[in-house]
C-alpha cells in the first residue's frame, strides 16, 4: 500500500467521489461511502502498510472490510445478499462531510422494495493517531427508526449465527492468527465470549500485525458477546476466515420505539506487532477515558427526521 498516494503526509485525508482515505505511515484506511449496497472501510492497513481486510470473498460476497449493519430489521435481511425476497441496502444521503480527522454523514437503510426507509443512521468515523506502530479508527453510529421496529439476528445454531452490528473480515492469507479477549486467553474461536475487546493478530506479508476491536461501555449488551474465528470452517472453504463480530444481538432481538436513538461506539486499533492482553487493556482504558463512559446521549448533530428516499436511494439492479 505504501507509495500509492505519492507522498501524502501521514494522517492527512484525501478523497474522491467514491471514497475518503486517511493515511498513517505507509498504511491507513479508505471509507467507500458511495458503495451501492453497504458503505464500508477497505483497505484497512497497518502503519507499516500491511493490508488486513478483504472485500466480497467468494464464500461470503456481502462481507466488506469493516462495516456496520443489523441483520434483520422487522424481518427484512440487511446482511446477506442472496435472499429470494431481496435484501436491504444502506445509502448515504449525499457525500459525507470531511473535517480534519473526522468523516460525518447520514444514511438511510432502505428495505428490499428499494423505497421504504427502515432506519436512519448518523455515522461518524474518526482517524486517531496513537503510536508509531498503531492508530485507531473510531466508529460512532446512532440509529433511529421512523416507526417501532425490531432488530434481530439468526440465532446461533452451533456452527454460525448470532452476528449483528460492527463486523471485520480479514484477508485469507493473514495466517497463524489468534484471538485475545479480556480474560487474557489466546484462542482460535469465540462463540460467544463476553469481553471489552477482541484482538486478532497474526502474520501477513511476513510481518506480525493485528486489529483490536474495542466495545464502548455505553453500548447495548456491553460487555458484548464477541463471535469471532481465525480458521476457516463450514461455509468459508480453506485457509483463514479472520472474522470478528461484537454481536450485540446474540442473546435475542431488540425492540426499538419509533424516534428512539440507539447509539453504538467502537474503536478499531490497527497495529503492527502481536498484541497481548495488557496492550489491549491499555488501549481500552485510554479510549474510554477520552470518550467518557456515558453512552446514553446521541451526537448533537444527530439523525435527520424521517422522510422520503432521496436521489441516492435508487434501486440497485445488481443481483
Amino acid at each position: 500500500m505504501s507509495g500509492a498516494d505519492g507522498g501524502v503526509p501521514a494522517d492527512v485525508p484525501t478523497g474522491g467521489a467514491d471514497g475518503v482515505r486517511f493515511t498513517a505511515g505507509a498504511g491507513g484506511w479508505t471509507y467507500a461511502w458511495n458503495h451501492r449496497r453497504k458503505p464500508h472501510v477497505h483497505p484497512l492497513a497497518t502503519p507499516a502498510g500491511v493490508v488486513l481486510t478483504r472485500v466480497e470473498p467468494p464464500d461470503h460476497p456481502w462481507q466488506r472490510g469493516v462495516w456496520f449493519v443489523v441483520k434483520f430489521v422487522d424481518g427484512d435481511n440487511f446482511w446477506e445478499e442472496y435472499d429470494p425476497a431481496g435484501w436491504g441496502v444502506q445509502r448515504h444521503e449525499g457525500p459525507p462531510t470531511v473535517a480534519g480527522d473526522t468523516v460525518t454523514g447520514d444514511l438511510r437503510w432502505i428495505r428490499p422494495d428499494r423505497s421504504t426507509v427502515a432506519l436512519r443512521e448518523h455515522r461518524v468515523l474518526r482517524h486517531v493517531p496513537l503510536d508509531a506502530d498503531a492508530y485507531a479508527l473510531d466508529w460512532d453510529v446512532t440509529l433511529t427508526t421512523p416507526h417501532d421496529a425490531v432488530l434481530d439476528r439468526s440465532p446461533y445454531n452451533g456452527t454460525w449465527g448470532g452476528y449483528s452490528g460492527l463486523a471485520l473480515r480479514g484477508r485469507e492469507d493473514w495466517h497463524d492468527t489468534r484471538l485475545v479477549l479480556d480474560d487474557g486467553v489466546g484462542r482460535g474461536r469465540a462463540a460467544p465470549q463476553r469481553s471489552r475487546w477482541c484482538d486478532l493478530s497474526g502474520t501477513a506479508d511476513g510481518r506480525p500485525v493485528g486489529a483490536c476491536v474495542l466495545d464502548h461501555p455505553g453500548n447495548p449488551s456491553h460487555p458484548v458477546p464477541f463471535y469471532a474465528t481465525t480458521r476457516a470452517g463450514e461455509g468459508y472453504g480453506d485457509g483463514w476466515a479472520n472474522t470478528v463480530y461484537p454481536a450485540f444481538l446474540w442473546d435475542g432481538p431488540l425492540a426499538v420505539a419509533g424516534g428512539e436513538a440507539l447509539r453504538f461506539r467502537y474503536r478499531v486499533v490497527v497495529h503492527d506487532g502481536m498484541w497481548a492482553a495488557d496492550r489491549c487493556a491499555d488501549a481500552w482504558d485510554r479510549w474510554t477515558a477520552e470518550a467518557g463512559t456515558d453512552g446514553t446521549h446521541a451526537p448533537a448533530d444527530g439523525p435527520a427526521p424521517p422522510g422520503e428516499p432521496g436521489p441516492h436511494d435508487q434501486p440497485d439492479e445488481r443481483h
